[in-house]
């Protein structure tokens, strides 16, 4: 297969369970590959080298900007289109030959992504689907500048959106989303994430939410009336079929409850 002219970047910290899997399925197809790596003590940096990616390293001083936009601002990257990857998503060819098609088209400047979810080994088909956009033209898009005062150690966009000016596609062919840390990693990263978003979520309430958009007004209208946990379990383990995916839907969907209640309790902490 001819390397597509596309450049993907991994922002990382401490992958190495996830990164050996993720760049072999890239593979040879695309022309380059650019790990932003965040100091990591495991073997990480060296697994990257070996699959011939080119490695950078971001020291975060608690302000703009996050990983990826530092990449966007500082790395050298010599193709027209960009995909962020996380270490734990999985591409194959099948989605390669469809964007090799798609970014043809020179009215579309970002394309949504969809992922096929994992939780504990085993597939997800039901429940919420997630999505995000992570494809886009070289020029056109940057993640959201959300002001904050280090609420938390999470040096990468994790919450902050990618916006690209112009028309946005959608790419069909899914990406594999599955985390081989366990579930004590999990916990312990949404944990993290609770604390970003219950200080993101009072930041949002003195200003209005009137700019976001209408999934995320959804969002924090059930956080401020302390329904989230609930409205979620009920959507995703009930109405979306999450059910149909036995225990592990059931695990899955009591889990991202929790998070949202994690995220609630702790708004009523800080306020």
């Amino acid at each position: 297969m001819n390397k597509i002219k596309l450049t993907v970047i991994l922002p990382v910290r401490n992958e190495e369970k996830n990164l050996p899997f993720c760049l072999s399925a890239i593979g040879h197809s695309v022309d380059q590959i650019i790990v932003i790596d965040s100091n990591s003590s495991d073997k990480t940096v060296e697994i990257a080298k070996n699959h011939g990616a080119e490695v950078f390293q971001f020291d975060w001083n608690g302000q703009f900007p996050k990983k990826r936009n530092w990449a966007l601002q500082n790395v050298e990257i010599r193709n027209e289109w960009i995909l962020f990857l996380d270490a734990d998503e999985y591409i194959n060819e099948s989605f390669i030959s469809e964007i090799c098609e798609k970014i043809k088209d020179p009215q579309i400047n970002g394309y949504v992504l969809t992922y096929t979810n994992y939780f504990m080994g085993k597939q997800l088909k039901h429940g919420d689907s997630f999505k995000k956009l992570a494809l886009f033209r070289k020029g056109t898009g940057e993640y959201e500048q959300i002001k904050e005062d280090s609420w938390s150690h999470l040096d990468m966009e994790v919450h902050e959106h990618l916006t690209v000016s112009g028309n946005v596609g959608t790419i069909k062919t899914t990406i594999k989303h599955n985390d081989f840390k366990g579930l004590e990693q999990y916990i312990n990263r949404h944990n993290a994430y609770s604390s970003w978003e219950a200080k993101r979520f009072l930041a949002l309430k003195e200003q209005g939410f009137d700019k976001l958009n209408k999934r995320q007004k959804i969002k924090y209208t059930a956080m401020q009336l302390g329904v989230l946990p609930i409205v979620y379990f009920l959507g995703s383990y009930i109405f979306k079929l999450g059910f149909l995916d036995g225990k592990t839907g059931y695990y899955f969907a009591k889990y991202k409850a929790h998070y949202f209640l994690q995220i609630q309790t702790k708004i009523k902490e800080l306020e």
